[in-house]
């Protein structure tokens, strides 16, 4: 592929027009607000924990670690339950498979809420379990109703959902926590996933037509064929390597944030939950310009490349932030980390798409997250243990710059053409 919005290799993508024309109307123009909220309602039910963890934490008797731990868990079901959503797709329809994949999650946010730490694991299984699944899910169906010139702009709306799960768990959590308890506050993010599936089964006659009820689940070998197909394939196999260190800085931002700011920098709950929101808000507009500017100016090549640029200068620049720095100053450099360290997905999961082989946009979007999440795995667990042997969560981003170094030489070295 050129370095251009549509060069060789799109025709992966093609699969959008098959009959994207024959679908009612309604469904051509609700299928991407939908799924943008199935999205962010999937990502609230991951972070809302870590945002009420100072709360949920204390009758545990754990510290900050024990939140690492709780995202290494949620990613490493969401590891296997992408490819497993793949075949969820095939049997039940993206749609359906959508809301049981919401379902999972407002049950894995219940258990989070009983303050016994083996219901909390399960919980948070449950979630990653949930959240795996709804990425593949919407890709196939915004693969069927979109038009191939607006893959990246269509893709990173979408995927701006992550972040706005951010925005939803800043706002709304403080202050349940404050008001009500930790449990309240999960079990309100837990009514949000639930509204998800209420509002997707408005899709589900139209674009779960193409299941195939008959399908037999997979055999572990055949669980890791959307795995197989990424790496015999090399451009998606770059790809797939490269999001394995962003998701690695994205999600261990994400997760540490609120007790970053709290504890490093001395912030109160609600005023670390709103640089959160602000933050999360800054990845929502990011994912939309950056998917802007990749289809019209750019290229997916060179926009990811000019992200991990941006990336690593925040991660050398959040060390030099103290209690003494300026609140306005902290929350524009934390505003443009999220905007480049949240705001890298849609570029990222439209080129997947774009290149997948005809009509296995799931199956190649699935296989690609797998590595994603791999590094969510690794990341948070690492950088919270790293935080706390050299005494503080700050100078820990900056150690970030050395695999976001392997990641633009893998993006370098990819060919694209």
């Amino acid at each position: 592929m050129s370095a251009s919005p549509h060069g060789d290799g799109v025709s992966g993508a093609v699969q959008s027009a098959d009959s994207a024309g024959a679908l009612p109307a309604f469904t051509r123009h609700a299928t991407l607000p939908i799924t943008l909220l199935v999205q962010a309602a999937s990502s609230a039910a991951v972070i809302a924990p870590t945002v009420a963890a100072p709360r949920l934490l204390e009758p545990l008797q754990l510290g900050p670690t024990a939140v690492g731990l709780f995202v290494a868990l949620v990613y490493l079901a969401a590891m296997f339950s992408s490819p497993l959503g793949a075949h969820l797709v095939l049997r039940f329809g993206p749609v359906r498979g959508s809301q049981l994949a919401l379902l999972a999650s407002a049950l894995g946010l219940m258990l989070v809420a009983v303050p016994v730490a083996g219901l909390a694991a399960l919980g948070a299984l449950l979630i990653g379990l949930g959240y795996g699944p709804i990425t593949p899910a919407s890709s196939q169906m915004l693969a069927r109703t979109t038009e191939l010139r607006r893959y990246a702009l269509v893709f990173s709306i979408k995927q701006t959902g992550v972040p706005m799960g951010g925005v939803i768990a800043g706002l709304m959590v403080p202050p349940l926590v404050v008001w009500s308890g930790g449990a309240a506050a999960l079990f309100g993010t837990a009514g949000l996933c639930l509204l998800g599936v209420v509002l997707a089964s408005l899709l589900g006659r139209s674009l779960d037509n193409q299941r195939v009820a008959a399908s037999r689940w997979p055999r572990p070998s055949q669980l890791l064929a959307p795995v197989r197909l990424v790496l015999a394939q090399p451009l998606l196999r770059s790809l797939a390597g490269c999001s394995l260190v962003l998701s690695m800085v994205q999600v261990s931002l994400t997760s540490y944030f609120v007790i970053y700011l709290t504890g490093d920098l001395g912030w109160t709950l609600l005023a670390a939950g709103a640089a959160l929101s602000a933050s999360q808000l800054s990845g929502v507009c990011g994912r939309i310009l950056w998917g802007w500017l990749s289809d019209r100016w750019l290229g997916p090549r060179r926009m990811l490349l000019t992200l991990a640029g941006l990336i690593v200068a925040c991660c050398m620049a959040i060390p030099w932030v103290t209690a003494r720095s300026p609140a306005a100053g902290v929350v524009a450099l934390l505003c443009l980390f999220g905007a480049t360290a949240v705001g890298w997905n849609g570029v990222y999961l439209a080129t997947v798409a774009r290149v997948a082989p005809p009509g296995q946009a799931a199956a190649a979007t699935a296989g690609a997250l797998f590595f994603t999440f791999f590094g969510v795995v690794l990341g948070p667990p690492v950088f919270g243990m790293v935080g706390g042997l050299i005494g503080g969560l700050g100078p820990a981003f900056a150690l970030f710059t050395l695999p976001l170094a392997a990641a633009v030489w893998i993006l370098r070295r990819a060919r694209w053409g």
